[in-house]
């Protein structure tokens, strides 16, 4: 299916609700039944039918009809943050005895389920650079029933081969979950290289205006369906109707926020690859990136994130620098339209190697606004 279509058109039946442009937010709790025989196989189909939001809303299935075949997956799930869609996921593939395998340097949430509540319950973890399809090959056990991707990794921006790896779990009967939150399915697709599930942050890109926090899971319809009986339905981490229907309205501009968040990129890293302030540039596009031709192979587009090593490596005029930037805010996250910093020296000491690093958002403002202020503040350092 065309994009644009499943964006604006799919899942939408207007004539169910006045032929209303926009869809309806339907804000209800549970659902009512004539009869007791339609009640009674509402309740033992919770998947397919209407009977409690925590299951099924009609809102926030239209967003996930959306979201899946965005994702070219059969089915998906909202939750309530892309900390919900990692623990539903995982969870959902280990049992007691069980081995992972996951990238290092994923998403800190995931991390900490892996390191410090899944060995709880008998679940371990081998953490291994994943640049290297032979640190997989490696890594896996007899016990190994699970691998974790994010691709690109979210500061350094390191990928995976998708294909490589999917081909080996498949082989060894190893599920593939893949954090794609900093690309989109409009950025790579995951599952046409072979990954089983998809999960988002859907707060950043999808949302895109910094008042929504969500998540997602997108994969088969046997997989999702077994998500949604157990971890799912057990754990109640549900998306709201109210924020399932503000990101279908956020869904209406993705393609020209990512378009413009991903040429003002361009141009802005353009300058400071000249700057004599900035030491070295992390970014998936980048000429000198050893891993170019697969970025080239898997991404469909450039995205609108990067770090930045500054020569200058005082702490104090770091921070100085970030402070007096006037067209970023200093936040975590990203994909919303405003410029976002993140700079490293807030969570490390001002000794550690890494403390002149920041990462950089491109929002929606104009890219020239941009470049001045950091020609100018730069200039300070």
């Amino acid at each position: 299916m065309n994009d644009s279509y499943i964006i604006n058109q799919l899942a939408e039946n207007r004539e169910q609700y006045f032929h209303a442009v926009a869809p309806p937010i339907i804000q209800t709790s549970n659902f009512a039944y004539p009869t007791v025989d339609e009640f009674a196989h509402a309740a033992t189909h919770e998947k397919e039918e209407h009977i409690y939001t925590r299951g099924n809303n009609p809102t926030v299935t239209m967003l996930c009809q959306k979201m899946a075949a965005l994702e070219s997956a059969e089915d998906c799930l909202m939750v309530g943050s892309g900390a919900a869609a990692i623990t539903n996921a995982i969870m959902s593939q280990v049992s007691m005895g069980d081995h992972i395998v996951s990238v290092k340097n994923v998403y800190n949430w995931a991390t900490r389920l892996m390191t410090n509540t899944l060995p709880r319950f008998g679940v371990t973890t081998t953490f291994i650079d994943g640049t290297d399809i032979n640190n997989f090959v490696n890594a896996i056990t007899s016990k190994t029933r699970l691998i974790y991707l994010e691709s690109p990794l979210s500061w350094t921006f390191e990928v995976q081969d998708l294909a490589k790896i999917a081909e080996l779990a498949k082989s060894k009967g190893i599920t593939t979950i893949i954090d794609n939150s900093y690309c989109t399915a409009l950025g790579q697709k995951p599952i046409e290289f072979g990954i089983d599930i998809v999960i988002y942050s859907a707060t950043k890109y999808y949302n895109g205006h910094s008042d929504v926090v969500a998540g997602a899971i997108c994969g088969s319809k046997e997989i999702i369906t077994q998500i949604f009986h157990n971890e799912y339905m057990t754990f109640g981490n549900i998306l709201s109707p109210q924020n399932a229907w503000l990101m279908l309205r956020s869904l209406r501009t993705l393609p020209i926020r990512l378009k413009q968040s991903s040429e003002s990129t361009l141009k802005i890293l353009s300058f400071l690859r000249k700057s004599p302030k900035i030491d070295k540039i992390w970014y998936p596009f980048e000429e000198n990136n050893p891993q170019i031709d697969l970025v080239n192979k898997q991404m469909k587009m450039p995205m609108g994130m990067f770090t930045v090593s500054l020569k200058n490596k005082d702490v104090p005029s770091i921070k100085k620098f970030c402070e007096s930037l006037q067209s970023f805010l200093i936040a975590v996250s990203w994909g919303g339209h405003e410029s976002l910093i993140m700079p490293k020296c807030a969570f490390v000491s001002e000794t550690d190697p890494q403390a002149s690093m920041i990462r950089f958002y491109i929002g929606l403002e104009d890219a020239d606004f941009i470049i001045e202020d950091l020609e100018k503040n730069l200039f300070l350092l």
